[in-house]
Protein backbone atom coordinates (compact mmCIF):
# COMPACT_ATOMS: atom_id res chain seq x y z
CA UNK A 1 0.00 0.00 0.00
CA UNK A 2 2.87 2.33 0.85
CA UNK A 3 4.58 1.57 -2.48
CA UNK A 4 1.39 2.34 -4.41
CA UNK A 5 0.96 5.73 -2.67
CA UNK A 6 4.53 6.57 -3.25
CA UNK A 7 4.27 5.96 -7.01
CA UNK A 8 1.16 8.09 -7.24
CA UNK A 9 2.82 10.84 -5.31
CA UNK A 10 5.74 10.74 -7.74
CA UNK A 11 3.36 11.14 -10.69
CA UNK A 12 1.69 14.14 -9.00
CA UNK A 13 5.01 15.81 -8.36
CA UNK A 14 6.00 15.31 -11.96
CA UNK A 15 2.81 17.04 -13.15
CA UNK A 16 3.37 19.96 -10.76
CA UNK A 17 6.92 20.43 -12.01
CA UNK A 18 5.75 20.38 -15.61
CA UNK A 19 2.99 23.07 -15.21
CA UNK A 20 5.22 26.09 -14.20
CA UNK A 21 7.21 25.67 -17.38
CA UNK A 22 4.03 26.50 -19.48
CA UNK A 23 3.26 30.25 -20.09
CA UNK A 24 0.30 31.53 -18.04
CA UNK A 25 -1.44 34.07 -20.26
CA UNK A 26 -4.45 34.41 -17.98
CA UNK A 27 -2.33 35.57 -15.03
CA UNK A 28 -0.96 38.69 -16.77
CA UNK A 29 -4.19 40.70 -16.93
CA UNK A 30 -4.90 39.95 -13.30
CA UNK A 31 -1.58 41.31 -12.12
CA UNK A 32 -1.96 44.43 -14.28
CA UNK A 33 -5.48 45.16 -13.07
CA UNK A 34 -4.59 45.13 -9.39
CA UNK A 35 -2.50 48.36 -9.34
CA UNK A 36 -5.13 50.23 -11.36
CA UNK A 37 -7.88 49.18 -8.97
CA UNK A 38 -5.78 50.30 -6.03
CA UNK A 39 -5.18 53.69 -7.66
CA UNK A 40 -8.89 54.27 -8.25
CA UNK A 41 -9.71 53.26 -4.70
CA UNK A 42 -7.09 55.68 -3.43
CA UNK A 43 -8.69 58.57 -5.31
CA UNK A 44 -12.19 57.84 -3.98
CA UNK A 45 -11.06 57.68 -0.38
CA UNK A 46 -8.80 60.67 0.22
CA UNK A 47 -9.73 61.19 3.88
CA UNK A 48 -12.30 58.97 5.45
CA UNK A 49 -12.36 55.99 3.22
CA UNK A 50 -15.28 54.56 1.29
CA UNK A 51 -17.82 54.98 4.12
CA UNK A 52 -17.25 58.71 4.45
CA UNK A 53 -17.48 59.16 0.70
CA UNK A 54 -20.84 57.44 0.65
CA UNK A 55 -22.14 59.66 3.47
CA UNK A 56 -21.14 62.86 1.64
CA UNK A 57 -23.10 61.93 -1.50
CA UNK A 58 -26.93 62.17 -1.55
CA UNK A 59 -28.70 58.94 -2.38
CA UNK A 60 -29.40 58.49 -6.04
CA UNK A 61 -33.02 58.86 -7.10
CA UNK A 62 -34.56 55.90 -8.80
CA UNK A 63 -36.17 56.79 -12.08
CA UNK A 64 -39.76 55.63 -12.34
CA UNK A 65 -40.54 53.43 -15.29
CA UNK A 66 -42.60 54.96 -18.04
CA UNK A 67 -46.06 53.56 -18.55
CA UNK A 68 -47.25 52.47 -21.94
CA UNK A 69 -50.49 53.83 -23.27
CA UNK A 70 -53.08 52.03 -25.35
CA UNK A 71 -51.48 53.33 -28.57
CA UNK A 72 -48.16 51.82 -27.62
CA UNK A 73 -46.43 55.12 -26.95
CA UNK A 74 -44.74 55.60 -23.64
CA UNK A 75 -45.90 58.45 -21.42
CA UNK A 76 -43.99 59.83 -18.45
CA UNK A 77 -45.55 58.81 -15.19
CA UNK A 78 -47.06 61.77 -13.34
CA UNK A 79 -47.64 62.01 -9.61
CA UNK A 80 -51.30 62.12 -8.44
CA UNK A 81 -52.74 65.57 -7.58
CA UNK A 82 -53.09 66.27 -3.91
CA UNK A 83 -55.94 68.16 -2.23
CA UNK A 84 -54.10 71.42 -1.68
CA UNK A 85 -55.18 74.89 -0.61
CA UNK A 86 -56.15 75.98 -4.10
CA UNK A 87 -58.50 73.08 -4.69
CA UNK A 88 -60.12 73.23 -1.26
CA UNK A 89 -60.65 76.98 -1.50
CA UNK A 90 -62.18 76.53 -4.93
CA UNK A 91 -64.72 74.10 -3.56
CA UNK A 92 -65.54 76.34 -0.62
CA UNK A 93 -66.04 79.30 -2.93
CA UNK A 94 -68.44 77.32 -5.09
CA UNK A 95 -70.43 76.31 -2.03
CA UNK A 96 -70.45 79.73 -0.40
CA UNK A 97 -71.15 82.03 -3.31
CA UNK A 98 -73.63 80.10 -5.40
CA UNK A 99 -76.35 82.72 -4.86
CA UNK A 100 -74.26 85.85 -5.07
CA UNK A 101 -76.52 87.77 -7.40
CA UNK A 102 -74.99 86.32 -10.56
CA UNK A 103 -77.54 83.56 -10.98
CA UNK A 104 -75.16 80.65 -10.41
CA UNK A 105 -76.81 77.41 -9.37
CA UNK A 106 -75.53 74.88 -6.87
CA UNK A 107 -73.59 72.04 -8.52
CA UNK A 108 -74.74 68.51 -7.83
CA UNK A 109 -73.34 67.00 -4.68
CA UNK A 110 -72.69 70.35 -2.95
CA UNK A 111 -74.74 71.22 0.11
CA UNK A 112 -76.81 74.45 0.31
CA UNK A 113 -74.81 77.59 0.92
CA UNK A 114 -74.30 79.27 4.24
CA UNK A 115 -76.48 82.18 3.17
CA UNK A 116 -79.45 79.91 2.51
CA UNK A 117 -78.94 78.13 5.82
CA UNK A 118 -78.91 81.47 7.64
CA UNK A 119 -82.07 82.56 5.86
CA UNK A 120 -83.85 79.34 6.85
CA UNK A 121 -82.89 79.92 10.50
CA UNK A 122 -83.91 83.60 10.49
CA UNK A 123 -80.32 84.86 10.92
CA UNK A 124 -79.55 88.22 9.34
CA UNK A 125 -76.76 88.63 6.83
CA UNK A 126 -75.17 91.25 9.08
CA UNK A 127 -74.97 88.82 12.01
CA UNK A 128 -73.47 86.14 9.77
CA UNK A 129 -70.85 88.55 8.46
CA UNK A 130 -69.98 89.59 12.00
CA UNK A 131 -69.81 86.00 13.29
CA UNK A 132 -67.51 84.84 10.50
CA UNK A 133 -65.31 87.93 10.53
CA UNK A 134 -66.20 89.05 7.03
CA UNK A 135 -65.41 92.56 5.97
CA UNK A 136 -61.75 93.21 6.64
CA UNK A 137 -60.41 96.56 5.57
CA UNK A 138 -59.66 96.68 1.88
CA UNK A 139 -57.11 98.92 0.23
CA UNK A 140 -58.83 101.87 -1.38
CA UNK A 141 -57.88 103.01 -4.84
CA UNK A 142 -56.44 106.47 -5.25
CA UNK A 143 -57.73 108.82 -7.92
CA UNK A 144 -56.55 112.36 -8.20
CA UNK A 145 -54.85 112.28 -4.81
CA UNK A 146 -57.94 111.36 -2.78
CA UNK A 147 -59.27 107.99 -1.75
CA UNK A 148 -62.19 106.51 -3.62
CA UNK A 149 -63.98 104.09 -1.35
CA UNK A 150 -66.24 102.09 -3.66
CA UNK A 151 -68.69 99.29 -2.95
CA UNK A 152 -65.99 96.65 -3.42
CA UNK A 153 -63.67 98.52 -1.03
CA UNK A 154 -65.90 97.70 1.91
CA UNK A 155 -63.80 94.57 2.11
CA UNK A 156 -66.32 91.76 2.28
CA UNK A 157 -67.59 89.23 -0.19
CA UNK A 158 -71.21 90.32 -0.15
CA UNK A 159 -70.32 93.79 -1.45
CA UNK A 160 -67.93 92.36 -4.03
CA UNK A 161 -70.61 89.93 -5.21
CA UNK A 162 -72.99 92.84 -5.70
CA UNK A 163 -70.50 94.90 -7.66
CA UNK A 164 -73.14 95.25 -10.36
CA UNK A 165 -74.84 97.76 -8.03
CA UNK A 166 -72.45 100.64 -8.65
CA UNK A 167 -72.58 104.09 -7.10
CA UNK A 168 -74.91 106.36 -9.03
CA UNK A 169 -75.18 110.02 -8.16
CA UNK A 170 -78.71 111.29 -7.49
CA UNK A 171 -80.18 107.84 -8.27
CA UNK A 172 -82.73 107.82 -5.47
CA UNK A 173 -83.63 104.42 -4.01
CA UNK A 174 -81.55 101.58 -5.45
CA UNK A 175 -84.04 99.18 -7.06
CA UNK A 176 -84.34 95.55 -5.94
CA UNK A 177 -81.87 95.94 -3.08
CA UNK A 178 -83.01 94.36 0.17
CA UNK A 179 -81.71 96.28 3.16
CA UNK A 180 -80.88 94.59 6.44
CA UNK A 181 -80.88 95.74 10.04
CA UNK A 182 -78.21 98.47 9.81
CA UNK A 183 -77.96 101.57 7.61
CA UNK A 184 -75.45 104.43 7.59
CA UNK A 185 -76.53 108.00 6.83
CA UNK A 186 -74.57 111.07 5.79
CA UNK A 187 -75.70 114.50 4.58
CA UNK A 188 -74.09 117.45 2.81
CA UNK A 189 -75.24 120.99 3.63
CA UNK A 190 -75.14 124.38 1.99
CA UNK A 191 -75.31 127.77 3.67
CA UNK A 192 -78.51 129.81 3.81
CA UNK A 193 -79.39 133.07 5.49
CA UNK A 194 -77.82 136.49 5.36
CA UNK A 195 -74.30 135.34 6.16
CA UNK A 196 -74.62 131.73 4.94
CA UNK A 197 -73.99 130.23 8.37
CA UNK A 198 -77.31 128.41 8.66
CA UNK A 199 -77.38 124.87 7.30
CA UNK A 200 -79.78 123.58 4.66
CA UNK A 201 -79.90 120.02 3.33
CA UNK A 202 -78.37 119.67 -0.16
CA UNK A 203 -77.58 115.95 -0.50
CA UNK A 204 -78.33 112.80 1.49
CA UNK A 205 -76.88 109.30 1.09
CA UNK A 206 -77.59 105.95 2.73
CA UNK A 207 -75.59 102.70 2.54
CA UNK A 208 -76.32 99.30 4.05
CA UNK A 209 -74.24 97.09 6.35
CA UNK A 210 -72.12 95.92 3.40
CA UNK A 211 -71.49 99.42 2.08
CA UNK A 212 -73.85 99.15 -0.89
CA UNK A 213 -75.58 102.34 -1.96
CA UNK A 214 -79.20 102.28 -0.83
CA UNK A 215 -80.23 105.88 -1.49
CA UNK A 216 -78.67 109.04 -2.88
CA UNK A 217 -80.32 112.30 -3.85
CA UNK A 218 -79.71 115.99 -4.16
CA UNK A 219 -82.31 118.07 -2.31
CA UNK A 220 -83.98 121.30 -3.34
CA UNK A 221 -84.05 124.12 -0.77
CA UNK A 222 -87.27 124.43 1.18
CA UNK A 223 -89.69 127.26 0.65
CA UNK A 224 -88.24 130.51 1.92
CA UNK A 225 -84.63 129.24 1.86
CA UNK A 226 -82.12 130.99 -0.37
CA UNK A 227 -78.65 129.56 -0.78
CA UNK A 228 -76.04 132.20 -0.02
CA UNK A 229 -73.03 129.91 0.33
CA UNK A 230 -72.80 126.73 -1.72
CA UNK A 231 -69.69 125.53 0.15
CA UNK A 232 -68.76 123.63 -3.01
CA UNK A 233 -65.15 123.10 -1.92
CA UNK A 234 -66.50 121.07 1.02
CA UNK A 235 -70.01 119.93 0.11
CA UNK A 236 -69.31 119.17 -3.54
CA UNK A 237 -72.69 120.73 -4.36
CA UNK A 238 -73.21 123.56 -6.83
CA UNK A 239 -76.19 125.23 -8.48
CA UNK A 240 -76.14 122.82 -11.41
CA UNK A 241 -76.75 119.83 -9.10
CA UNK A 242 -80.05 121.25 -7.89
CA UNK A 243 -81.58 121.33 -11.36
CA UNK A 244 -82.44 117.62 -11.03
CA UNK A 245 -82.75 117.61 -7.24
CA UNK A 246 -85.81 116.16 -5.51
CA UNK A 247 -88.15 118.12 -3.26
CA UNK A 248 -87.28 118.14 0.42
CA UNK A 249 -90.49 116.39 1.53
CA UNK A 250 -89.98 113.54 -0.94
CA UNK A 251 -86.44 112.92 0.29
CA UNK A 252 -87.45 113.22 3.92
CA UNK A 253 -90.22 110.63 3.49
CA UNK A 254 -87.85 108.20 1.75
CA UNK A 255 -85.30 108.42 4.57
CA UNK A 256 -88.01 108.08 7.19
CA UNK A 257 -89.27 104.89 5.54
CA UNK A 258 -85.75 103.46 5.53
CA UNK A 259 -85.29 104.24 9.21
CA UNK A 260 -88.60 102.66 10.16
CA UNK A 261 -88.09 99.65 7.92
CA UNK A 262 -91.21 100.41 5.93
CA UNK A 263 -89.63 100.02 2.51
CA UNK A 264 -90.95 96.94 0.73
CA UNK A 265 -87.99 96.36 -1.61
CA UNK A 266 -86.85 92.73 -1.57
CA UNK A 267 -89.38 91.72 1.07
CA UNK A 268 -87.40 93.35 3.88
CA UNK A 269 -88.78 92.95 7.38
CA UNK A 270 -90.67 95.91 8.80
CA UNK A 271 -88.66 96.77 11.88
CA UNK A 272 -86.97 99.96 12.96
CA UNK A 273 -83.38 99.86 11.80
CA UNK A 274 -80.20 100.72 13.65
CA UNK A 275 -78.79 104.00 12.37
CA UNK A 276 -75.02 104.44 12.01
CA UNK A 277 -73.53 107.88 11.45
CA UNK A 278 -70.87 110.40 12.38
CA UNK A 279 -72.35 113.18 14.51
CA UNK A 280 -75.64 111.87 13.16
CA UNK A 281 -77.75 114.17 15.33
CA UNK A 282 -76.83 117.04 13.03
CA UNK A 283 -77.98 115.05 9.99
CA UNK A 284 -81.30 114.18 11.61
CA UNK A 285 -81.85 117.83 12.51
CA UNK A 286 -81.55 119.10 8.93
CA UNK A 287 -83.84 116.26 7.82
CA UNK A 288 -86.40 117.15 10.47
CA UNK A 289 -86.40 113.56 11.76
CA UNK A 290 -85.79 111.81 15.07
CA UNK A 291 -84.68 108.29 15.92
CA UNK A 292 -84.62 106.28 19.19
CA UNK A 293 -81.25 106.89 20.91
CA UNK A 294 -81.02 103.18 21.68
CA UNK A 295 -80.93 102.49 17.93
CA UNK A 296 -78.18 104.99 17.08
CA UNK A 297 -74.47 104.12 16.75
CA UNK A 298 -72.52 107.37 16.49
CA UNK A 299 -68.81 107.11 15.62
CA UNK A 300 -68.28 110.70 16.83
CA UNK A 301 -69.47 109.81 20.34
CA UNK A 302 -68.04 106.30 20.69
CA UNK A 303 -65.70 106.20 23.69
CA UNK A 304 -63.22 103.97 21.89
CA UNK A 305 -62.51 106.71 19.35
CA UNK A 306 -62.03 109.60 21.79
CA UNK A 307 -58.26 109.18 21.76
CA UNK A 308 -58.14 110.15 18.08
CA UNK A 309 -59.74 113.57 18.59
CA UNK A 310 -58.06 116.76 19.75
CA UNK A 311 -61.44 118.16 20.77
CA UNK A 312 -64.70 116.68 22.03
CA UNK A 313 -65.33 114.82 18.74
CA UNK A 314 -62.79 113.16 16.43
CA UNK A 315 -63.02 114.09 12.76
CA UNK A 316 -64.17 111.38 10.36
CA UNK A 317 -61.12 111.84 8.13
CA UNK A 318 -58.86 111.29 11.16
CA UNK A 319 -60.66 108.07 12.09
CA UNK A 320 -60.45 106.89 8.48
CA UNK A 321 -56.71 107.53 8.39
CA UNK A 322 -55.80 106.20 11.83
CA UNK A 323 -58.11 103.15 11.95
CA UNK A 324 -58.84 102.19 8.35
CA UNK A 325 -55.61 103.46 6.82
CA UNK A 326 -57.33 105.40 4.03
CA UNK A 327 -57.47 109.08 3.10
CA UNK A 328 -60.84 110.75 2.53
CA UNK A 329 -62.15 114.31 2.22
CA UNK A 330 -59.03 115.50 0.45
CA UNK A 331 -61.27 117.80 -1.57
CA UNK A 332 -65.02 118.10 -1.90
CA UNK A 333 -66.83 115.61 0.32
CA UNK A 334 -68.91 112.71 -0.96
CA UNK A 335 -71.81 111.75 1.29
CA UNK A 336 -71.82 108.21 -0.13
CA UNK A 337 -68.14 107.82 0.64
CA UNK A 338 -68.49 109.27 4.14
CA UNK A 339 -71.44 107.00 4.94
CA UNK A 340 -69.51 103.97 3.74
CA UNK A 341 -66.45 104.82 5.84
CA UNK A 342 -68.67 105.39 8.88
CA UNK A 343 -70.24 101.96 8.45
CA UNK A 344 -66.82 100.34 8.12
CA UNK A 345 -65.66 101.98 11.35
CA UNK A 346 -68.74 100.66 13.11
CA UNK A 347 -68.28 97.16 11.71
CA UNK A 348 -64.71 96.90 12.94
CA UNK A 349 -65.79 97.77 16.49
CA UNK A 350 -69.36 96.48 16.49
CA UNK A 351 -69.07 94.36 19.68
CA UNK A 352 -67.73 97.35 21.62
CA UNK A 353 -70.50 99.58 20.25
CA UNK A 354 -73.13 97.05 21.35
CA UNK A 355 -71.66 96.72 24.85
CA UNK A 356 -71.50 100.49 25.29
CA UNK A 357 -75.11 100.83 24.15
CA UNK A 358 -76.27 98.09 26.53
CA UNK A 359 -74.44 99.71 29.45
CA UNK A 360 -76.04 103.07 28.68
CA UNK A 361 -79.61 102.01 27.93
CA UNK A 362 -79.84 98.59 29.55
CA UNK A 363 -80.77 95.33 27.84
CA UNK A 364 -82.84 95.60 24.70
CA UNK A 365 -86.55 95.16 25.52
CA UNK A 366 -88.39 92.24 23.98
CA UNK A 367 -91.17 93.10 21.59
CA UNK A 368 -94.71 92.05 22.45
CA UNK A 369 -95.72 90.00 25.48
CA UNK A 370 -95.05 86.46 26.60
CA UNK A 371 -97.65 83.94 27.56
CA UNK A 372 -97.66 82.44 31.05
CA UNK A 373 -98.34 78.78 31.79
CA UNK A 374 -102.01 79.54 32.52
CA UNK A 375 -102.46 80.90 29.01
CA UNK A 376 -102.66 84.55 30.08
CA UNK A 377 -100.35 87.17 28.70
CA UNK A 378 -97.77 88.39 31.13
CA UNK A 379 -96.23 91.76 30.57
CA UNK A 380 -92.56 92.23 31.32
Amino acid sequence: MAAQLSSNWKKLQAQIKAEPSKPKAADKPKTAAKPAAKAVAGKKRPHGGEDSARKGRPPAKRSRPETASATGKTKPRTSPKTMGVAQSSKLSNEAAYDHNGKGQMLPKGITPSLALWAEDHDISAEDMAQAYGLGGVATSTLSGGRAKVGAAAVGDTAAAASSAVTDRENAGRTPDLAVGKYIALDCEMVGVGADGRDDALARVSVVDFFGRQVYDSFVKPQAGQRVTDWRTHVSGVSARHLRLARPFEEVRTAIEDLLRGEDDVGGAKKETRILVGHDVKHDLTVLGLSHPPRLIRDTAKFSGFKKYGHGPKPALRVLAREILGIEIQGGAHSSVEDARVTMQLFRQHKPAFDVECANKFGPEPTSGATKSKGGKKKKR
